[in-house]
């Protein structure tokens, strides 16, 4: 992977998970307990895999998800299995990752901006904050932002910090309302059977060691700062950064269990669109400008992608408008009007 660029070409092609989210009638009442009947015929995603893909060894613990939605909200529970259970953040909005952590990422217009995140730890102490857009494109995390009605706890199957107990996994379950959901929607209203949201999951965990009975980040000796975390994730972004929303899973609203869904065309354009973005920021670091010519794009894209699969673009009908601090591409969509991805990183569809 090409670490030098300012905002690197993944190493991963398109294949974002695909899952179908079942309706519920069902009462919930949070206690982190995955097997009661709330959760029964409610399918896992598949095992979590490291952030960079296959390049990187498949993580020493399992975790997988689970979601399910009822007209007021969307609920996730997760087990992060592993003997590792320790936690040590109480401060709400503290920066949760500074000890193992699930994280929920939820972008619900699939524009890769004003989207959620939310992190928890062990203690059940979390951080929920809006992100204005992806850090990439100078987004601003809105610490001050609240999912007003969210519900959460968290189950251990083990003891918590005690090193030498039977620890086998920890449990967590997250009610998240639409009504505050529905604000980073186009409509500002809450999903209908069939429409989607993107979202993504990551795990964070350090490598420790026991001393003196507790668990203690392991140091690296030439520096003697903490080792760097694990990222595990439900969708590979192919970089170190999980803020990719153009890589993270489609979450399909079911309505009767039957429905079966697949990634939709536009989507699928819009990530051609993106390949160009990446290469537009490539031409910028490289020359200090933006270009409108799209040989240049298509070389560079193939000289700096690390995957093989990111190295050209198929054949649609591109538009490219350049400004001296800007961008804009453009493509037709699959039944009418335009897809456009912005120098920004919008991604956004135009009725013609």
């Amino acid at each position: 992977m090409n670490t030098t660029l300012r905002i690197p070409v993944p190493a991963v092609g398109f294949h974002p998970p695909v899952y179908a989210c079942q309706y519920t009638e069902k009462p919930f009442i949070p206690d982190g307990n995955l097997e009661k009947d709330f959760w029964q015929g409610i399918p896992f995603t598949e095992l979590f895999n490291d952030i960079e893909g296959d390049i990187r060894p498949k993580p020493r613990f399992h975790t997988r998800a689970k979601l399910a939605w009822d007209a007021e909200n969307l609920y996730i529970g997760a087990v992060l299995e592993g003997d590792e259970i320790w936690a040590t953040l109480r401060e709400h909005d503290c920066v949760i990752f500074n000890d193992n952590d699930f994280e929920i990422f939820i972008d619900p217009d699939s524009d890769t901006q004003g989207y959620y995140e939310y992190e928890m730890n062990a203690l059940n102490t979390y951080w929920d904050l809006l992100l204005t857009k992806a850090y990439r494109d100078g987004g601003k995390p809105v610490d001050g932002f609240e999912l007003t009605g969210l519900r959460s706890a968290v189950r251990v199957d083990g003891i918590l910090n005690e090193p030498g107990a039977r620890n086998n996994a920890w449990t967590v379950e997250v009610a998240i309302p639409f009504a505050v959901l529905r604000q980073c929607t186009p409509a500002s209203q809450p999903p209908k059977a069939g429409e989607f949201y993107r979202v993504n999951f990551s795990r964070v965990q350090w490598k420790v060691d026991v001393v003196n009975g507790a668990y203690q980040k392991r140091l690296d000796a030439a520096t003697g700062n903490p080792l760097p975390e694990d990222n595990w994730v439900w969708a590979p972004t192919g970089v170190v950064n999980i803020h990719y929303p153009e890589l993270w899973a489609f979450v399909f609203f079911a309505k009767d269990g039957a429905e079966v869904f697949e990634i939709p065309e536009d989507e699928r354009r819009k990530w051609e669109l993106r390949k160009l973005y990446y290469a537009e920021q490539a031409v910028l670091d490289q020359t200090g400008h933006y270009t409108d010519d799209l040989a240049l794009l298509c070389d560079t894209l193939a000289a700096i992608s690390p995957c093989e699969e990111n190295k050209t673009v198929r054949p649609l009908d591109y538009t490219l408008t350049v400004t001296p601090h800007s961008f804009e591409i453009t493509c037709p969509a699959e039944k009418s009007g335009v897809l456009a991805v912005f120098g920004d990183g919008r991604a956004a569809h135009f009725d013609a």
